[in-house]
This record gives C-alpha cells, sequence and structure tokens, in this order.
C-alpha cells in the first residue's frame, strides 16, 4: 500500500516490511538539471538528449533513473534506442552493467 506525499512516498506490506522513497538530491539532483543542446534535443528528443549528455562518464540505469526522474522502462528503452544507433555501450563494471557514449555519441553530443 503506498502513500504519497509532497517529497517523496511510504510503502509498506501486510509482513511489516516498509520502504521510504524520496527524491534524489544532492550532486546527482544537480545533474539532471542540465539542459540538453537545442539541435541534440531537436534531432533525437528531449529524453534520449537528456540520457545521451549524461553519460559523459559510466552511468548504470538505476543512476539514471535517480538522475532524470524518468522510469526504469523509459530509461531502458531510450538506452536500448541508442545502443541501436551506435551511440552508447554497456561495459560491465562488477555486477553492474554501465552505459558509455561511444565516439559516435560523444561526437554528436558535442
Amino acid at each position: 500500500m503506498p502513500f504519497t506525499g509532497p517529497r517523496g512516498w511510504v510503502s509498506w506490506d501486510d509482513q511489516g516490511r516498509h520502504a521510504v522513497i524520496c527524491p534524489c538530491s544532492g550532486a546527482l539532483a544537480e545533474l539532471h538539471r542540465a539542459r540538453s543542446p537545442v539541435a541534440l534535443t531537436r534531432l533525437i528528443g528531449r529524453n534520449r538528449a537528456l540520457l545521451l549528455t549524461l553519460l559523459d562518464e559510466p552511468r548504470t540505469t538505476s543512476q539514471l533513473v535517480a538522475m532524470t526522474g524518468l522510469s526504469l522502462g523509459s530509461v531502458g528503452g531510450h538506452l536500448a534506442v541508442l545502443r541501436d544507433a551506435d551511440l552508447v555501450a554497456r561495459r560491465r563494471i562488477g555486477r553492474s552493467v554501465a552505459y558509455v557514449r561511444t565516439p559516435l555519441g560523444t561526437r554528436l553530443a558535442g
């Protein structure tokens, strides 16, 4: 049963497990406010341009979700399109999979 409040939400179940989810703050919150270049946004769309510009260093899908506020499915779908266009690639880092820009993606992100 989730409860949504003005600054996040709380969830609980019948077994007494609880979770408090709060909006991202700090350095990651500031990064998601960065604007994508206008031409790039017009070319590939606002969310894909944002993701491409945020990949100036390797980031996991979860990090991108926290930074952008987009859903996990939306981020995953956009990353798949960017990967198909050879703009980003996956890289395993320990147990995580991070996404990085390819040389083409870096040139496009300018």
